[in-house]
């Protein structure tokens, strides 16, 4: 079943590109570069931990040194950490920024579009924290046979969530980049700033709180069946 999980969203993913690209080709606009970039940086931190899991593969395999292992799986946590809001991000998308007054696009072409991208997004981060929480769950718990009944695994899961809307938000709000944390000084300071602002840190608490309830909603109805599966040896 796991395949399935991971052919439907890539399947959605190549269809989100193609109502992106369709809509400049089928309408005569120019094709709205920025939705490219953005589902292409959706798509960066599944491959970004598939290294980390071939690299931690290859390092357990050839019984490397506890500490390189160490550095290797926090290093490269960080880095898909840092990088994962940018899946969940898609979801900002529904605000509908790219359309114009004067805009020849059909309202319901662009629904089905943007729709198609939100999802892309909230589907690439679930695919992302499963296969955080089967590493996590199979490295943390190595003699369990039902590793993810363990509180921890789904604790783990509800951090990584709420961390990624934090992600999100700071991303459309704030306006920062993943890169933009090469430069904390900046970045601690623009955010102070921004969460002077009267009113901002109430609606910022308000945004990562629904958004988290969203996506933990969403991963719990599409990995629920799959880890009962996996308890059961399926």
């Amino acid at each position: 079943m796991l395949w399935w999980l991971f052919g439907g969203v890539a399947l959605l993913n190549v269809y989100a590109l193609a109502l992106v690209v369709a809509r400049g080709v089928l309408y005569r606009t120019p094709v709205y570069r920025p939705m490219l970039l953005n589902l292409a940086l959706s798509i960066v931190p599944v491959f970004v931990l598939g290294v980390v899991v071939l690299a931690l593969m290859a390092l357990l395999a050839t019984q490397a040194p506890t500490a390189v292992t160490v550095v290797v799986t926090v290093a490269g946590s960080l880095v898909w950490l840092v990088l994962l809001p940018n899946a969940g991000y898609l979801v900002t998308e529904l605000n509908f920024s790219h359309r114009r007054d004067d805009d020849g696009v059909p309202l319901w072409f662009d629904i089905v579009a943007v729709l198609t991208l939100a999802l892309s997004g909230v589907l690439n981060t679930v695919v992302n924290v499963l296969v955080a929480q089967m590493l996590y769950a199979v490295l943390r718990y190595p003699d369990d046979d039902a590793p993810f009944q363990r509180p921890g695994s789904w604790i783990a899961v509800a951090v990584v969530l709420v961390l990624v809307t934090v992600g999100i938000y700071l991303g459309r709000y704030v306006r920062f980049n993943s890169w933009d944390l090469l430069h904390p000084a900046a970045f601690v300071h623009k955010l102070a700033q921004h969460l002077r602002t009267p009113g901002v840190p109430a609606q910022a608490a308000l945004f990562c709180l629904l958004h988290s309830v969203l996506l933990g909603l969403v991963y719990v109805v599409v990995v629920g069946p799959l880890t009962t599966l996996f308890v059961r040896g399926g």
